[in-house]
């Protein structure tokens, strides 16, 4: 018996060592497909924004709504939404003939987005949970979607556009707000954006730096097919490959 016990143990050795290296294992399965992101990503919900008072007193979010040419009856996305902060004020913005979708991966924070809609009667609000790698946006839904203060928090960039790219309406654009600091401290380098949007099939079309914003503005629109994923080239943080348009 201890003989046979010993075999059956060198033989499961020898077929673990004939299997292939998991040298993706800490990625989501739905996600290695796709290149690594070569940069490091900031811890969610780790960084503090400044109070909603603060940033309307210097005009934030309507300094972004004009650049973004939000108007009555637009369809637009709010990711990684948070508190609320855009979405309440998107809402007011399009107006009752228009639709807002606030979304994000961080449960608790869906629970207190969604009391915050119920109490403020945003009838024209609705709630979405998604995932690190897949914001699940329905097809040609949306004008705008808005990445304010969080892409430097997604983990798995390339799959993330790559998904989200379908969600837009012909002449729909995607705008980003983000702080030109390394990604690990809760920011990213315009180039280093611009290259991983150009990557999955974005074109850069504005691109602005303001007071009001404490950072900048980036404005993007599809160009071109989609790539496939193994077709993607990944971005290289130290020294970022492609063609900078606009920094």
């Amino acid at each position: 018996m201890i003989r046979f016990r010993a075999l059956c143990a060198t033989v499961l050795f020898a077929l673990a060592a004939c299997q292939p290296a998991g040298k993706d294992t800490d990625r989501p399965e739905t996600s290695r497909e796709f290149p690594r992101a070569d940069r490091p990503v900031s811890e969610s919900g780790a960084n503090s924004v400044s109070t909603e008072q603060v940033r309307d007193d210097r005009r934030e979010a309507t300094t972004v709504m004009d650049l973004a040419q939000i108007a009555h009856g637009m369809s637009v996305a709010d990711i990684g939404a948070g508190e609320g902060y855009y979405t309440v004020r998107l809402a007011e913005r399009v107006g009752p003939r228009g639709r807002v979708l606030g979304q994000d991966i961080d449960a608790e924070a869906l629970k207190r987005l969604g009391a915050r809609v119920e109490r403020e009667r945003l009838d024209n609000v609705s709630i979405k949970h998604g995932e690190s790698d897949d914001p699940q946006l329905p097809e040609k839904s949306f004008d705008r979607i808005f990445l304010v203060h969080m892409y430097h928090e997604v983990t798995e960039p390339y799959a993330f556009l790559w998904r989200l790219r379908p969600a837009l309406r012909p002449g729909g654009q995607v705008i980003v707000v983000d702080v030109d600091r390394p990604t690990d401290t809760h920011g990213i380098n315009p180039r280093l954006l611009f290259c991983e949007f150009e990557s999955v099939g974005f074109r850069l079309v504005e691109f602005v730096r303001k007071p009001e914003l404490a950072g900048y503005y980036a404005q993007f629109e599809v160009a071109g097919q989609r790539p496939a994923p193994r077709d993607i080239k990944p971005c290289r943080e130290a020294g970022v490959t492609k063609k900078d348009t606009a920094a």
